[in-house]
């Protein structure tokens, strides 16, 4: 992703030594504001010639046609990696609950606590023939 900054290219060229002739002093003018730019990190990326709807006098509007330079610039953090912005300021005042401590009667075992127990109780024919009989 990028971002953009667009400029009005120079209309008048600029006087400076050695630069003879009003094609050399417009491509000068040129050249000092792109280098300008350039220097805050932006790169050229074109020029365009677009249409702009300007008042003349008080009842009537007159079409220009504007010069400009694009240049533009890596965003420094992509869209996806930017945090949204939260709505209620209040909501990220609250943490979350800790977890609770854990029960010291439970095994905390890394066996235990990473493989399920898998197997069932079955009661064994005593502990069902005590439970018939009473």
């Amino acid at each position: 992703m990028y971002e953009y900054k667009v400029l009005p290219a120079p209309t008048k060229g600029i006087k400076a030594a050695g630069v003879k002739g009003p094609a050399q002093r417009f491509a000068h003018a040129l050249e000092a504001a792109m280098n300008e730019v350039a220097a805050d990190g932006w790169e050229y990326h074109r020029s365009d010639i677009l249409p702009s709807e300007e008042r003349q006098g008080l009842t009537s509007s007159q079409t220009i046609y504007r010069s400009v330079l694009v240049f533009r610039r890596p965003l420094t953090a992509p869209l996806a990696d930017l945090a949204p912005v939260a709505e209620d300021d209040s909501a990220s005042d609250h943490s979350e609950a800790p977890a609770p401590p854990p029960d010291p009667h439970e095994d905390t075992t890394e066996s235990s606590a990473s493989a399920p127990e898998t197997a069932t109780e079955i009661p064994s024919e005593t502990d069902a023939d005590d439970t018939s009989r009473t």
